[in-house]
């Protein structure tokens, strides 16, 4: 899997206020990075200059290989039954085996029920299937255990330890906690400006 991420002088400004400055990393296969700080200090706006869906106030990022990103945004057709819904992104994606990620994260039971209807936990696990089903070497995880009970969390931990072992890269920002394989950490404070 070639995979490789890294950011150069980094920073990170929302309106009047510069959230975070002077971040620096790199990220080489099999890598997981933690991103840890207070609500409000820039993890999301990382992961969304990370993703490319932001542009740094200043700094770079450099990155080889497909991103997928789960953030609270879920790209699913609410009006859909949640099997359909991931059947769309299945066929653009060229997902080969979409039953490993619903067996997995445990959808099999969920697939019939409209994508509105799911609870918080559900919509993320959903949100994970599809990043699963994608099969790109980078992961970007904004708060990934959000909504998700005891057994669901070492789910996605496991998921995790065995992207990263397989040689892909895991940057997660999250307040809580979470069992990462040998992880880089940054904490966000550190760069607040």
């Amino acid at each position: 899997m070639q995979a490789r991420l890294a950011a150069m002088d980094l920073a990170c400004r929302r309106g009047e206020r510069l959230l975070f400055r002077g971040l620096s990393f790199s990220c080489e296969p099999g890598a997981a990075l933690q991103v840890a700080g207070a609500n409000g200090i820039g993890k999301s706006s990382l992961i969304r200059i990370l993703a490319g869906l932001l542009r740094p106030f200043a700094g770079q990022v450099e990155s080889e290989g497909a991103m997928g990103l789960v953030d609270e945004r879920l790209a699913l057709d609410a009006n859909l039954p949640l099997g359909q819904a991931l059947g769309f992104w299945e066929s653009l994606d060229g997902c080969r085996d979409a039953g490993r990620a619903f067996e997995v994260l445990q959808l099999d039971p969920l697939l019939d029920v409209p994508v509105r209807y799911l609870s918080t936990g559900q919509k993320k696990r959903a949100a994970l299937a599809r990043l699963l089903n994608r099969n790109c070497p980078i992961w970007l995880l904004d708060e990934p255990l959000n909504g998700l009970d005891t057994q669901a969390m070492k789910s996605v931990e496991a998921l995790v330890a065995l992207h990263c072992g397989r040689g892909g890269i895991a940057v997660v920002a999250s307040h809580q906690p979470m069992a990462l394989p040998d992880p880089q950490k940054i904490d966000l404070a550190r760069f607040s400006a």
